[in-house]
């Protein structure tokens, strides 16, 4: 390969590259606004349903290990909870495993997981639709691609968080 040929598929995969990151900045933007109707149709603030889907995702947690995930003061996680069990989302459980009886463990009530589903049925059916375009192979590698992507974003995020 020539020199200018060389400098071509740089300026290429350059390209490629700021694409790929446009689109997920994008991609970001667009989650978050879905969020945030998701958030109004079902009466949740949008920092509740984000705690919200934590919780759903890898509870039960106590209510530090929100605070640390969510990345929020621990006085702003007991507010959300506060909420979130008001409305029926979620219950405070004694937590199994905790030496001290006073630990809690908060937990995402299933009866309601229908009402989310739902709202987010129409991105779900999207998805379903594009993956159906992708062999298995194409999918193992975006699905490779995003955990690595979550991963960056992650330890992106944990080092800024220790310079708070």
């Amino acid at each position: 390969m020539d020199s200018v040929s060389s400098e071509v598929a740089v300026r290429h995969r350059r390209r490629l590259t700021g694409e790929i990151q446009e689109s997920l900045r994008e991609l970001g933007n667009q989650l978050s606004l879905l969020s945030h109707h998701v958030g109004l149709h079902a009466g949740l603030k949008d920092v509740d349903l984000d705690c919200l889907d934590l919780i759903t995702r890898h509870g039960p947690l106590s209510p530090s290990a929100l605070a640390r995930r969510a990345g929020l003061h621990p006085a702003t996680v007991t507010g959300i909870i506060d909420r979130l069990q008001r409305d029926g989302w979620v219950v405070r459980e004694r937590a199994p495993e905790a030496s001290d009886r006073r630990a809690v463990a908060v937990r995402a009530l299933p009866d309601r997981d229908g009402e989310l589903a739902h709202l987010y049925q129409g991105l779900n059916a999207a998805m379903a639709r594009i993956c159906t375009g992708y062999d298995d192979t194409e999918l193992e590698l975006l699905a490779g691609f995003l955990r690595r992507t979550t991963d960056a974003g992650r330890e992106a995020t944990d080092t800024l968080a220790e310079d708070d």
